[in-house]
């Protein structure tokens, strides 16, 4: 099955080319290229051959052919992920995340928040895997301070590329229900709009983020207390991009919905396993405001195989 094949087999048989959407006035002056993945489950080597659904798809390796071959073709790229690292393959139960934060170091991410499943070793295995991630753990409404994580996760980060800002935070699913309660210990959940809200306006007007996303582990469809990244788009303002996962919703191109405040806010999101990289272009006017997103065309979210 090629690339375009599958992505309109994900799609329902609707692929499209191009998706261009305007969020205002203003040439084309920057633009920064969003990467990003969710739900990767171990999946370290590509399906095999013989797989029904994803014959020879998916891989580190190729996902790292693929990433770098867009760094060299842009200038300022973002690489994310929004969570479940762990739990899927062999490779977690033999070595505990220790393979998959070191492949993901490999390939550069910039961020990453935590998923359900990222608890699945409990408190303990997390932190044990931890020192192998060169990268941080954006976890805004998960508190740790009195477990094996406190300090040793990050409640946002501001990425700067170019003249721009760009404000990044994490939200997790609610654990209680979902993940054995000796798993997670004394890990406070808080509200994930709240949060969300209170983490967006500080970075948009205290720290004049120019492009504000926000990892959700939250999935795609309510789930637990009706809680998912549309409901988080319409009740919040200020964040311009959420990248989901927990809910393996493989999209043909990101969402538009309108926020509290009526704005254009995005949602995407990439199935699973590795199998897609997603990607989204951001371009800014001379004022960095953002001006138009692309994805296909000069931006696309692609197939790992």
């Amino acid at each position: 099955m090629n690339r375009r094949k599958f992505i309109y087999h994900l799609a329902g048989g609707t692929a499209g080319l191009i998706a261009l959407s305007s969020f205002g006035g203003g040439k084309r002056q920057q633009k920064i290229t969003i990467l990003h993945t969710n739900d990767t489950h171990s999946r370290i080597d590509p399906f095999p051959a013989d797989d029904a659904k994803f014959p020879g798809l998916a891989g580190v390796s190729r996902r790292m052919t693929l990433i770098e071959k867009i760094r060299a073709e842009e200038e300022h790229v973002l690489l994310l992920d929004a969570g479940d690292i762990f739990q899927g393959t062999p490779y977690f139960n033999l070595y505990g995340g220790e393979i998959e934060f070191k492949m993901m170091t490999a390939m550069q991410y910039d961020a990453a928040t935590m998923g359900n499943h990222d608890f699945d070793g409990g408190l303990e295995g997390f932190a044990k895997a931890l020192p192998f991630a060169g990268f941080p753990f954006l976890c805004s409404n998960y508190r740790f301070e009195n477990t094996l994580l406190d300090g040793k996760t990050t409640h946002h980060m501001i990425f700067y590329k170019g003249d721009l800002k760009i404000g990044v935070f994490g939200v997790g699913v609610e654990l209680s229900g979902l993940v054995p309660e000796k798993l997670y210990g004394d890990t406070v959940y808080l509200d994930p709009i709240k949060v969300a809200q209170t983490v967006a306006d500080e970075l948009k007007y205290e720290h004049g983020c120019d492009l504000i996303i926000c990892l959700s582990h939250l999935g795609h469809k309510p789930k637990l207390n009706k809680m998912c990244d549309p409901v988080l788009a319409a009740e919040t303002e200020n964040i311009n991009l959420i990248i989901g996962g927990h809910s393996h919703t493989f999209m043909e191109k990101p969402e538009e919905h309108k926020n509290k405040a009526g704005k254009k806010v995005l949602i995407n999101q990439v199935g699973w396993a590795g199998l897609m990289l997603g990607r989204i272009d951001f371009y800014f006017d001379k004022e960095g405001n953002p001006n138009e997103w692309a994805c296909y065309g000069s931006g696309k979210n692609e197939v790992v195989g």
